[in-house]
């Protein structure tokens, strides 16, 4: 009888025949390469459809590798709360292409076109450094300086992107504060 109070593994050695048992047990893939294949496809079908779930949800432990973590997650719920000018962006351009080819030959199409195009794309530019500027201040409050860097872009291409096609999909309201620890 072993003594519980000396140091060891905690668990009895196996014979030779449970341990063979075991090995065998472990080997068991499927036979041919189709079959491993069809597996490793059924696999990533399963993370995949985990991951889309998660990104419908915001449960973070199923995200994709892009978007864990509490310093992303902090990026979303900034751009998230705040009204951008960057997503009408696409729409406002579609609405200038339409004007331009309806009123292509009259004055007023070329009008409203050659005002309306600098106005949107200034207003996304103005847009987009305020959010910059005001995400990386908040960041370097609220995080370490390693984990601070490099999140800007992420938040740019967030914000640029109509809220409702968003991914994950946002979890904060518009004009709602923001947490106070994201850790």
């Amino acid at each position: 009888m072993v003594d519980e109070t000396e140091a060891g593994k905690g668990r009895r050695t196996p014979t030779r025949k449970e341990a063979e048992a075991a090995r065998k047990k472990q080997m068991k893939v499927p036979m041919t390469r189709k079959e491993q294949a069809k597996r490793e496809r059924a696999a990533r079908e399963e993370l995949r459809l985990k991951q889309r779930e998660a990104l419908k949800t915001g449960d973070e432990k199923h995200l994709p590798l892009r978007e864990r973590g509490p310093v992303r997650r902090f990026c979303r719920d900034y751009v998230d709360r705040r009204w951008n000018f960057a997503e009408f962006l696409l729409p406002f351009l579609a609405l200038v292409l339409i004007i331009s080819m309806i009123g292509g030959d009259a004055q007023w199409g070329a009008t409203a076109t050659f005002l309306l195009y600098p106005f949107i794309i200034f207003g996304t530019v103005i847009d987009e450094v305020i959010l910059v500027r005001g995400l990386k201040k908040q960041l370097k409050k609220r995080f370490s300086a390693d984990d601070a860097k490099g999140h800007t872009a992420y938040a740019v291409l967030r914000s640029t992107q109509l809220r409702r096609f968003r991914l994950p999909k946002p979890q904060v309201k518009r004009g709602q504060p923001l947490a106070d620890t994201y850790r």
